[in-house]
Formats: C-alpha cells, structure tokens, sequence
C-alpha cells in the first residue's frame, strides 16, 4: 500500500500536466536529414564522429525554448541527452563523444536544466540504452559476454552520471532497448539505482520493465489497466531537424491529438526538433504559439481532465474534472447538438469561453445542448462545459 501511495503522489503532477515538449537535437542536426541519418544511410562511425568538431550551437538559449514551451501550455520537457548515434549533450566521464569534449565545450544539458529550474518547469532526460558505435550492441550478449557487460556498465554509468550531476530530475525516458530484452539490459538493477538517486523520479517503459508510463509512438492510444501514459509525437514526420521535411501537421490535428490524450487519461509529449544552431524552425515555433493560444482560453478542459462518463458523440470527444464534463466539439453541428449514451443528469451547460448558457434537454439516453451559435465559436475546438 506504501509503495502505491508513493507512486500515485510521484504521478500527480504529471496527470496534472496532459502536455508536454519534447526535443530530439544533436549532431544529426548538422546533415539536418533526420536523427536516425547514421544508421539509415550506413555512415561508419569514423566518418560520422567528426559532426562533433562542427556542433557548435552559438544561438542555443534554452530559456528561449523553456519561454516557448511555457507559451504553447506545456508543463514539462523532455531533452535527448544521448541519442542513438551516441553523442552526449552533457559531461561524460565514460565518453569523449560528448559537447564537452567536442567543439561546443559545454555541457549543454546543465544550462537546459538551469533554465528549467528557473522558469519552474519540470525536467525530463531521454536517454538511448543502444549505441550505434558499440559493436557489443550489435553482437548482444550471447556472442561476447564480456564485451557486452563492458558495453552495460557505460550506459549504466551514464544513467548514474545523470541521476547525480544535475540535482533533482523528474522525468527519465528510455528509448532504444531492441532487440535485447530487460534482463540483457540489467534494467531492473538498473532502474533500483535510479530510484535510490531520484526517489520522486518518473521512468518510463522503454528500459524492459513496466515503470510508472507507457509510450505510444505517433499514435494517441489510451493504455489498458489503468496504466499511465503518453503519446509522444512530432510536429512533422522526423524528430530530428530535417531541412527537407515540411510535412506540418496543422494547428488543429495538433490541438485534436491534445483533447484525445487528455480524454483517455493520457499526455501529450509533442516534439521539436532544433537545428543545429540551437533554433526551433519557425514552423514549429507559430503552431506551439497557436496552440498557446487555445490552451490559455480553454487550459481548463486538459490540465488535470481525465475520462468522461460519456463520450462525444458525432461532433468531438470529451474529457473530465470533478463534476464537470468539457465537450469538446471539432466538428460544429449548428445550433444543436445531440450526446448518446449520458446515463447521468445534467445541470447546465455553457460555452467555456465567453460563458453563453446553453439549453439542456434530456430525452431518454439521449442529452440535447441547444440555443448554440449558428457557426463554431473557435476555428480549431469549441469547448462546452457541462455541470453534473
């Protein structure tokens, strides 16, 4: 009973939050063709170690991207402090691949944090378990054992350079444990070490065993059993700067995958990809701007909402908080609206901006919202909320 008490009271602000940012960057930024660039285009590692003496971000400002998350409405961040092409953004004693060793001289995690912490921002650390440039990865352990356990303490090393050199952190999020399974990656060693250093840390469930989250990938899918979650997307298609890449989802796909995680229960971890100067492309920049917007008029209809009694119908989805159901209408009917399936009374209902009364009927299952304007009043979510 102790240990779920904890672990819901480590998990209440991250149910709070619903929304978060992501940020895929490294020297991949360089080729600016995408942050999986080495392993897809089979540049040996020789060849693909000097980006580092080129990495040199002399306009990245992290409390310009913790200003831009804190606009867009996000509660936390995310930041790839190794990816898999093995670069560390911070100070390894382990590695000499790392911002501190290469031409940037800085451990560029530690002013990330800095800028964080000031701002009030909670922390979250990505890291890869996998390394492109060990040839241990590749063999596993069942070819070289000794070669592998050589490879397992690097990582677990950096984990703990991780949990111990930045002062309290509060998201830690795996990725890259394929092919091999928990056990190959001693993650359950691995993991009691991470939480004896950052008790109130949150891990997710990339490393072998469930943890506090899962994570779907570029999906918004609510997890079975009542497990936590997030679905972690990008802006376009790659998560690591791609100059060529201009497939931009819209403002509203965006706001709509928001209002989808929020009525499962989940987050939405939303991802940019700096270029290699330490800017966020602009494109990134005016749709977090414009979902800010939204989430600073209707903020109240995601932050702390989780399931609804009742669904949204034909015109949108809903989400939930104490005794109150926000409808949140993507596709704007006229002047009524029509809910199935509403097995609990409802008081009133108004529009959540503005505050214009809507009219209630109930008929059966079947609930009735009228008296609502002719034309949607917001161009991407019109948001009504109900009082039960």
């Amino acid at each position: 009973m102790a240990a779920d008490t904890t672990q819901a009271d480590r998990m209440k602000w991250f149910h709070d939050a619903r929304f978060g940012m992501f940020i895929h960057w490294g020297v991949y930024s360089i080729p600016a063709r995408g942050e999986w660039v080495m392993h897809v285009e089979q540049i040996p590692k020789e060849e693909y170690a000097p980006l580092a003496q080129q990495f040199n971000p002399h306009r990245y400002d992290p409390n310009q991207w913790v200003a831009l998350a804190k606009e867009a409405g996000m509660k936390y961040m995310v930041l790839t402090t190794r990816h898999h092409d093995g670069f560390s953004l911070f100070d390894s004693h382990v590695s000499d691949f790392t911002s501190v060793k290469t031409a940037a001289k800085r451990d560029l995690v530690a002013e990330y944090v800095k800028a964080c912490r000031k701002a009030g921002m909670k922390i979250g650390f990505y890291y890869s378990l996998l390394d492109w440039r060990w040839q241990a990865y590749w063999d596993g352990p069942e070819k070289d054992p000794a070669a592998w356990q050589k490879f397992i303490d690097y990582v677990h090393a950096q984990v703990r350079e991780l949990c111990t050199q930045y002062g309290k952190i509060d998201v830690l999020w795996y990725d890259g444990g394929w092919p091999h399974n928990g056990e190959a990656w001693q993650s359950v060693k691995l993991n009691a070490m991470v939480r004896e250093l950052q008790p109130q840390i949150i891990i997710n469930n990339r490393s072998g065993p469930q943890e506090d989250i899962d994570t779907p990938e570029q999906h918004v899918t609510a997890s079975e059993a009542g497990r936590a979650w997030e679905s972690c997307m990008t802006l376009n298609d790659n998560w690591g700067y791609s100059a060529g890449d201009r497939n931009w989802k819209s403002t509203r796909q965006l706001i709509m995958n928001l209002a989808r995680a929020a009525s499962g229960g989940g987050n939405y971890l939303l991802n940019v990809g700096p270029k290699s100067d330490g800017t966020i492309p602009a494109p990134s920049v005016t749709r977090l701007r414009e979902m800010g917007a939204w989430m600073k008029k209707n903020g109240e209809a995601i932050y702390g909402c989780d399931r609804a009694p009742f669904g949204g119908g034909m015109v949108g989805l809903t989400t939930a908080k104490g005794n109150k159901v926000y409808l949140h209408v993507f596709r704007w009917a006229g002047e009524e609206i029509c809910l199935p399936g509403v097995k609990v009374p409802v008081k009133s209902a108004k529009l959540l901006v503005g505050g214009r009364k809507v009219k209630v009927a109930s008929k059966g299952e079947r609930l009735f919202l009228r008296g609502l304007p002719k034309t949607a009043p917001d161009p991407y979510d019109s948001v009504i909320v109900m009082q039960l």
